[in-house]
C-alpha cells in the first residue's frame, strides 16, 4: 500500500495519521501471562553484526523443528546484498501439520465470545506496543525501508489495524432478527494467508486481526524473502496468549507451502497479496475444493491532474507518492495524467521533487532505501531501458545504480515524460521508484485512458474544485479513489477491481471476508392467533 503525501516538505504524508491512531488499550484488555517464545539463534559476522537464525515453525503454539528434509534459505540484506540470517523452507508435511492444528483449535476458538476475542486483541496490542522497534528494525534489514519509514509507517501499521479490528468488533452485528428467521454471521475456518514483502506488516495484519477478531484460526506464510517481522509477530501473538493452534506460521516458497495452503481441503478459505501472476495460481489451486480466495493482487493506477493553481503541489505529491518505499507499493500513482500545456512545468517539478528523494542507507537519513531484491532490480532496470527504446522523454533518473552507491539493490529515482498510454512502462506493473508522465487536451480522454489497464485498485485525482474531483472519483474504476491526498482511513475498504483482485481488506468490510452467512428459519416462533 501507499499514499500520496499532502505536502512536497513532508517526508511522510500519513505518518501524522499514523501517529493520532490511537493505541490506547481497553479497560478491560489485560495483559496475558507469557509463555515461552522463540529463542534467537546468533551467530557473529564480520564486523560484529549478527545473523539471525530462523529455522523453526510456530505450529499448535510450540516453535517446532520442520519437517525432514527441509531446506535452509538465506535472507539478503538488500542494501548490504549480504545475508542477514536464514530460514527454514517447509512443505506439504508441515503445512498438513499446521493446518491440522488450526482445525482442531477452530472447535474452540471458533465459538469463543465477542469478550474474549476483545480482550485478546487487547492483549496483542499491548505485547505488539512492547516489540513495535524490534520489528521496525526487522522490516529496515529484510526488504529495506529506511528507518523512519519502517517505524512511523510499516510497523505503526500493525498496531492501527489490530486497534481498528478491535473498535469494529466491539459494535460489529453477527446476527439479525428477520420475522421468525435469524440471519446469523459465523467465522469461516480455518483460513490459509500468504502475503509479500513489500508492507511486510501491515498486509500481515490486516489479515490477521480482522480473522482473530471473528473467531478464524490461521495458517500463516509469509514472504520468505522478508520473513523476519513474521516471527517477530509471531512472538508477540505468542506471548499475548493466543491459544493454541489458532496462529500457525509456516516458512517456505509459493509453489511449495503456498500451493499446499491454497490446495488443502481443510483450508476454508485463502487470503493472497501478491502479483497477479501469483494470484491466478492461488486461484486454480484453490478451485478443486471449492474454497473462497481473497486476493489483493497489482495495480497501475492512475494519478489525474486537473488544470489549475495547485497544480505544482499536485505534481510534487503525486511524484513523492511513488519514491515513497522505492516505488514498491501496489497502488502507488505510477500514472501521472496532466495538461498537454502545462508538461513543460510538470517535468520541471517531477525532476526536483525525484531528485530529493536521494537512495541511501536505510539505517540512516536516506528518504529511500534499495528495492528489496536482485531479482526486482534487474526488472525494474529492463522496464526503464524499456522506457527509454520506446522513446519516452527520460526526464531524470535511468538505469544503473545512483552515484556513489556501488553495493546494494539501489534505483535511480527515475521520471518519463511524454509517454503515451501504449507503451510498456504505461501498461506494466513496474513495482519501483519509475513515474510516466501522459499528456492529455481533454479530461474525458484522460479518465479513458486512466481507466485502460487491466488492473483497478487505486487511481487518485487533484483537483482544487472538489466537485470536480468527485465526479473523477466517480468515473475511475478503481476500488480506492484518493481525492487531493486524503490521509489515510483504515476503516475505508480496500481492494481491487478488475485483475487487481477481488474481496476487500480493512475495516469492517474485512469482517465479511472471514464469515459465512447461515438462515436459521423457525428460529423464533409465530405467536398464535388471539
Amino acid at each position: 500500500m501507499s499514499t500520496l503525501s499532502t505536502s512536497e516538505n513532508r517526508t511522510l504524508s500519513t505518518s501524522a495519521a499514523f501517529r493520532r491512531f490511537p493505541l490506547a488499550i481497553s479497560d478491560r484488555c489485560r495483559r496475558h501471562a507469557r509463555r515461552a517464545t522463540l529463542t534467537l539463534k546468533t551467530e557473529p559476522k564480520a564486523g560484529g553484526t549478527v545473523m539471525r537464525d530462523y529455522t523453526k515453525f510456530y505450529i499448535g503454539g510450540e516453535w517446532v523443528e520442520p519437517a525432514a528434509g527441509a531446506k535452509t534459505l538465506d535472507v539478503i540484506n538488500p542494501a548490504t546484498e549480504e545475508s542477514a540470517g536464514k530460514i527454514a523452507m517447509g512443505g506439504k508435511a508441515d503445512v498438513d501439520k499446521a493446518v491440522a492444528a488450526a482445525k482442531q483449535a477452530f472447535a474452540s476458538f471458533g465459538r469463543s465470545s465477542r469478550e474474549d476475542r476483545l480482550e485478546l486483541l487487547g492483549a496483542i496490542m499491548g505485547e505488539y506496543q512492547k516489540r513495535q522497534d524490534d520489528i521496525a528494525r526487522a522490516i529496515t534489514e529484510e526488504m529495506g525501508a529506511p528507518s523512519w519509514l519502517a517505524t512511523s509507517a510499516q510497523a505503526a501499521m500493525g498496531m492501527a489495524h489490530f486497534n481498528t479490528a478491535m473498535e469494529v468488533l466491539k459494535r460489529y452485528t453477527f446476527e439479525e432478527p428477520r420475522g421468525t428467521t435469524v440471519i446469523a454471521k459465523e467465522p469461516i475456518g480455518v483460513c490459509g494467508f500468504i502475503t509479500p514483502w513489500n508492507w511486510p506488516i501491515n498486509q500481515m495484519a490486516c489479515k490477521i486481526a480482522p480473522a482473530l477478531a471473528v473467531g478464524c484460526t490461521i495458517v500463516l506464510k509469509p514472504s520468505e524473502v522478508a520473513p523476519f517481522s513474521a516471527y517477530l509477530l509471531a512472538e508477540v501473538l505468542d506471548a499475548a496468549g493466543v491459544p493454541k493452534g489458532v496462529f500457525n506460521l509456516v516458512n517456505g516458497d509459493g509453489p511449495t507451502v503456498g500451493s499446499a495452503i491454497s490446495s488443502h481441503p481443510d483450508v476454508d478459505m485463502v487470503s493472497f497479496t501478491g502479483s497477479t501472476r501469483a494470484g491466478i495460481a492461488v486461484a486454480q489451486d484453490a478451485a478443486p475444493t471449492v474454497k473462497r480466495v481473497h486476493q489483493e493482487l497489482g495495480g497501475k493506477s492512475p494519478n489525474i491532474l486537473v488544470d489549475d493553481d495547485g497544480f505544482g503541489e499536485a505534481v510534487s505529491r503525486g511524484i513523492s507518492g511513488v519514491m515513497m518505499n522505492s516505488g514498491q507499493s501496489c497502488n502507488a500513482p505510477t500514472r501521472m495524467f496532466v495538461p498537454a500545456a502545462r508538461m513543460e512545468e510538470a517535468k520541471t517539478v517531477a525532476a526536483k521533487t525525484a531528485e530529493g528523494w536521494a537512495p541511501g542507507d536505510p539505517n540512516g537519513n536516506s528518504r529511500m532505501g534499495p528495492v528489496v531484491s536482485e531479482t526486482q532490480w534487474d526488472k525494474i532496470q529492463g522496464l526503464i531501458q524499456k522506457g527509454i527504446e520506446e522513446g519516452a522523454e527520460l526526464v531524470t533518473g535511468g538505469t544503473g545504480r545512483p552515484d556513489g552507491l556501488d553495493k546494494g539493490y539501489y534505483v535511480k529515482p527515475t521520471v518519463f515524460a511524454n509517454v503515451t498510454n501504449d507503451m510498456t512502462i504505461a501498461r506494466e506493473e513496474i513495482f519501483g521508484p519509475v513515474v510516466s508522465i501522459l499528456g492529455y487536451d481533454d479530461l474525458d480522454i484522460a479518465i479513458e485512458q486512466g481507466n485502460d489497464t487491466p488492473y483497478g485498485l487505486a487511481a487518485y485525482v487533484q483537483a482544487k474544485d472538489l466537485g470536480t474531483a468527485r465526479d473523477i472519483a466517480r468515473k475511475l474504476r478503481a476500488g480506492q479513489v484518493n481525492i487531493n491526498g486524503a490521509g489515510v482511513d483504515f476503516t475505508a475498504p480496500f481492494g481491487g477491481y478488475k485483475q487487481s483482485g477481488n474481496g476487500r481488506e480493512w475495516g469492517d468490510h474485512a469482517f465479511a471476508e472471514f464469515l459465512e452467512t447461515k438462515a436459521i428459519l423457525g428460529f423464533e416462533q409465530k405467536q398464535a392467533a388471539e
